[in-house]
């Protein structure tokens, strides 16, 4: 089993706390102590929420606002306070310019690698959502095995960037929803993130190399759990799914998947029942109307009649039962 990290404790800021004359000012120590946070134009108003975990490590955080521009370059990261940014733009959209090669338009849904010490000046469109996480360069650098840049991480230069955006979207929510998960679950889901990350990384830098590279001094299991679940997700629907489907989903081999879920103390298609089964659930509960065949088949589970057993065993009821719980009973008492 591997250990468990010590406990995050969620920071969250908006602007509404703040005074106006004061809220650019306070935006550049909370969340942008390695920048150059530009002047907003008269008359505008900055409008922003952010929310953080800090790892041993690393550390993650959300944010959205109102449009503004930074600038970065060597001069403004602090002592020993080096690190590279892997970012998902979640809403809105972000103009790069920065050296030769390297402007970007990052418009929603798209991943990059961005080094806060490189010269660049970040454009932030109104409503720009950013989930991100940050690691230390020199940690950086030996999972990429060259020098950070400013780059967008597409899937077709990096097979495991839609596994780690999918992965910064899930903790991203969580984190604008307090209360959802405990300061326990928040580091484990910050190890699981990194892990995925320095995975992403070495993904990146050693293309056309076998995926299934030694961990080196790192165990990246956490990493490899992470892209499969969330591989699995995206995946649930497929009756052929299995351990060999989901490893090429993940970037690994069978047999690092099934340690990397052994040392979680799970197996792989025993997590994929347990998935698709909670995802069924939820249908029935959300569907006035219940086929259990089209259910069934929607889930992944070929045979209705397995899938209500499966169902059965694992919930107490069967789907019929269980829809007649949520939705004809209430309606019974009612009417009585």
């Amino acid at each position: 089993m591997t250990s468990t990290p010590p406990p995050c404790v969620l920071e969250h800021w908006s602007s509404s706390e703040v005074d106006p004359s004061i809220r650019l000012d306070y935006w550049r120590d909370v969340a942008h102590n390695w920048v150059d946070v530009q002047p907003l134009s008269p008359g505008d108003a900055l409008e922003a929420s952010w929310s953080l975990l800090r790892g041993e490590n690393c550390f993650f955080g959300t944010k959205r606002s109102t449009a503004y521009e930074m600038r970065t370059s060597p001069r403004h990261v602090p002592p020993g306070e080096d690190m590279v940014v892997i970012s998902l733009l979640e809403a809105g959209e972000m103009r790069l310019n920065a050296a030769p090669g390297e402007h970007q338009h990052a418009t929603a849904g798209m991943l990059g690698l961005y080094a806060p010490r490189q010269e660049a000046c970040y454009h932030w469109g109104e409503g720009a959502r950013q989930t991100y996480v940050a690691l230390p360069r020199s940690v950086v650098l030996a999972a990429l095995g060259r020098e950070p840049g400013n780059l967008l991480l597409t899937p077709q230069r990096c097979a495991l960037a839609p596994a780690l955006a999918a992965q910064l979207a899930h903790l991203g929510l969580l984190a604008r929803q307090p209360g959802r998960v405990s300061a326990v679950e928040y580091a484990g889901l910050l190890d699981a993130t990194r892990a995925l990350a320095l995975l992403t990384l070495r993904n990146l830098g050693r293309q056309g190399e076998a995926a299934d590279l030694p961990d080196l001094e790192e165990n990246l299991h956490a990493g490899r759990h992470a892209a499969a679940l969330r591989f699995m997700e995206q995946h649930a629907h497929r009756q052929g799914l299995d351990a060999a489907v989901i490893a090429r989903g993940a970037g690994c081999s069978r047999t690092r998947l099934y340690e990397a879920f052994a040392a979680q103390g799970q197996t792989v298609m025993g997590a994929l029942r347990e998935l698709r089964l909670q995802r069924a659930r939820a249908f029935v509960e959300h569907s006035p109307r219940l086929h259990v065949g089209a259910l069934s088949w929607r889930c992944g589970f070929a045979d209705p009649s397995d899938f209500s057993k499966l169902f059965r065993a694992r919930f107490g009821l069967s789907p019929t039962e269980w829809h007649r719980r949520v939705w004809m009973e209430p309606a019974l008492r009612r009417g009585a």
